[in-house]
């Protein structure tokens, strides 16, 4: 079993930054894909960034060259930094890790961009 923690969410004016981490603990595999997917009010749960164990990454056309995801495999963390945050970019932000047939998320976290 994979235990998922989340922590840095809150509110932000629009142009600020906020940084994401996702801590995972328990049976880890050395092949696997972590990120972030992001849930809107009334709006489906889509990928926002990705990251695979080779470092190989993705990211939702809205928020390249304002997003950066990165990981620490030493501390088993992956990381979500977002600049240039707009009031679009709200919602509850939920980082999964895929390894196996398996998926593991976190319980999801609140961000808020408002003035």
């Amino acid at each position: 079993q994979v235990q998922v923690a989340e922590s840095g969410g809150g509110l932000v004016q629009p142009g600020g930054s906020l940084r994401l981490s996702c801590v995972f603990s328990g049976n880890l595999f050395s092949i696997y894909t972590m990120g972030w997917y992001r849930q809107a009010p009334g709006n489906q749960r889509d990928m926002v960034a990705s990251i695979e164990n080779v470092g190989f990454t993705r990211y939702k056309d809205s928020v390249k060259g304002r997003f950066t995801i990165s990981k620490d495999d030493g501390k088993k963390t992956v990381y979500l930094q977002m600049n240039s945050l707009r009031p679009e970019d709200t919602g509850v932000y939920y980082c999964y890790r895929e390894q196996g047939p398996a998926e593991f998320w976190g319980q999801g976290i609140q961000v808020t961009v408002s003035s």
